[in-house]
């Protein structure tokens, strides 16, 4: 199912059975997963719980896949190891989708002069730049937002001039201060750049930097939503028995997309309005709620 699914979407908890429950029993083979507001809470670590209930899942057959604006390396590429370890995978906001097993890649790159451009713009600006490919990231900037989101992704803070990252770009993002975003407006001004560059963009957050915007761009066309569907093809999985669990605005078209849309308690007011049903906070489990709901429980 596509499309908004009502404003206001049902608390769903083990308590309360809901009606989408037999139904979730009886069709959803494929759960994606968010990773910030949804698999990983304020603490910067995912419960035990929540582990447990993901093998349960898995051992019922159902397929679990990461759908994360972060890169597919660090701590993340752990979780999604953790998740499913012979499976697809969905990083840098869809445009790098990997199959962990063999490495095989459907990722799209980023215009090498659009690459070149961004660069430019980031030291005009002095805004805070990341640029990732497939396996690594670079940014020049020492600034704090940058060093504590190297420790977010779980890997060493080793800035680098931005044009010596070696292979395709697949992915670009500005690191925003969020008291100044909206003031100042460098939200609406990237945002309007990259739809005139013809890009992607959508803004995320973090629970463990709310101080900081992340705008992550990626090609034209290629968001959660596309690697969604590229996966669901591989597995041979119909769109309609594919379930979505997220919380952030980068979630939503991804929502859109699939069958069961399902909102964290967390979640902005957008992604609640394109979910079917809700769950608990992250730092209350409330994937744990979604995971069992596609268990049929």
């Amino acid at each position: 199912m596509s499309g908004a699914h009502g404003a206001s979407a049902p608390r769903l908890g083990r308590s309360a059975p809901c009606p989408l429950t037999l139904e979730s029993r009886r069709v959803t083979r494929l759960i994606c997963i968010d990773v910030d507001g949804t698999l990983v809470g304020s603490s910067g670590t995912v419960l035990p719980a929540v582990w447990a209930a993901a093998e349960r899942a898995r051992a019922d057959g159902l397929r679990l896949a990461l759908c994360s604006g972060r890169p597919g390396f660090g701590i993340t590429r752990e979780y999604a190891q953790r998740l499913d370890p012979d499976g697809w995978h969905m990083f840098q906001n869809g445009a790098s989708v990997l199959f962990l097993p063999t490495g095989r890649s459907l990722s799209t790159a980023l215009p090498p002069g659009l690459v070149t451009e961004l660069i430019a713009r980031a030291r005009r600006t002095e805004r805070i730049l990341e640029i990732y490919s497939d396996t690594e990231y670079a940014t020049e900037t020492t600034a704090e937002p940058a060093r504590q989101h190297a420790a977010l992704l779980g890997v060493p803070f080793a800035p680098r001039r931005l044009d010596t990252l070696p292979g395709a770009v697949v992915r670009a993002q500005w690191l925003l201060p969020s008291d100044e975003a909206s003031a100042s407006g460098a939200l609406p001004e990237v945002l309007q750049a990259a739809a005139a560059d013809g890009l992607e963009a959508t803004p995320s957050t973090s629970p463990i930097m709310p101080d900081t915007i992340f705008v992550n761009m990626t090609p034209g066309g290629v968001s959660k939503a596309s690697a969604v569907r590229a996966v669901a093809a591989a597995y041979g999985v119909p769109l309609d028995e594919v379930m979505f669990v997220g919380d952030s605005h980068n979630d939503v078209g991804a929502l859109r997309a699939v069958g069961y849309p399902v909102a964290m308690g967390n979640a902005e007011p957008a992604v609640r309005e394109a979910a079917r049903a809700s769950v608990g906070h992250v730092d209350d489990g409330g994937l744990i709620e979604a995971l069992e709901l596609a268990r049929g429980g």
